[in-house]
């Protein structure tokens, strides 16, 4: 049996190298960062899964993971993405709400839990923020789209993907009506940085900062 604090690992590791954001290199620093530990603490647990053959380390040159590695890292997602989507779905959790639920919960239900979870909901392929569940073979299918802060000007799309790190900008997001499948216009776009006027839903023009608009992805109209 592995620990929760190894799998949050694996998991963050996995996050980090195929996020829309992935680095060059998964370094120390950098996880420590996100796992909110000193860099020490991060090096430790980092050399404990060499010893595993779950990672692969070389200092100052970051870690990778291993084949068993990423296994663990995508079981984990899918606990983690599936219990999102039925707590969001079945229960109706707000979805700034079920990444801190399904954080308690993804390590402890059983294999038998999740297959019922999964036919419950169909055999969904795409979580309540719109990224991908790994499938139970681990099996996972990345979708790549455009950042809404970099849609052109006049451009209409569909909101396919928010990232879900911020519970308060995911709550904004909601409130200014930007869900999953949502259109959206792009009628003007400030200069130096400055905010986005949007039509949501062809309703009445909204500014959104370029900071949210970032993290909302999107698939142009064509």
């Amino acid at each position: 049996m592995l620990s929760q604090s190894i799998e949050d690992y694996l998991k963050t590791i996995y996050k980090l190298q195929h996020g829309s954001d992935a680095p060059t290199q998964v370094t120390t620093s950098l996880l420590a960062e996100r796992m909110g530990v000193t860099a020490a603490s991060a090096t430790n647990m980092i050399k404990k899964l060499a010893e595993m053959n779950l990672l692969e380390y070389a200092p100052y040159k970051g870690v990778a993971l291993r084949e068993a590695g990423e296994k663990i890292a995508l079981e984990t997602i899918r606990h983690h993405r599936l219990i999102e989507l039925y707590l969001s779905e079945a229960l109706g959790y707000s979805w700034d709400a079920v990444d801190a639920e399904a954080e308690r919960l993804e390590h402890a239900i059983s294999e038998e839990f999740e297959e019922r979870i999964d036919r419950m909901l169909g055999y969904p392929t795409i979580g309540a923020h719109g990224e991908p569940i790994p499938d139970k073979n681990g099996q996972i299918e990345e979708q790549t789209y455009a950042r809404l802060s970099d849609i052109e000007l006049g451009q209409r799309a569909v909101v396919k993907r928010v990232s879900d790190r911020d519970a308060a900008m995911l709550r904004y997001m909601n409130d200014m009506g930007l869900r999953l499948g949502t259109v959206v216009k792009v009628c003007e776009k400030a200069p130096f940085k400055g905010p986005l006027t949007l039509l949501i839903e062809a309703d009445q023009p909204r500014t959104l900062g370029l900071e949210v608009a970032h993290h909302i992805f999107v698939d142009p109209v064509r």
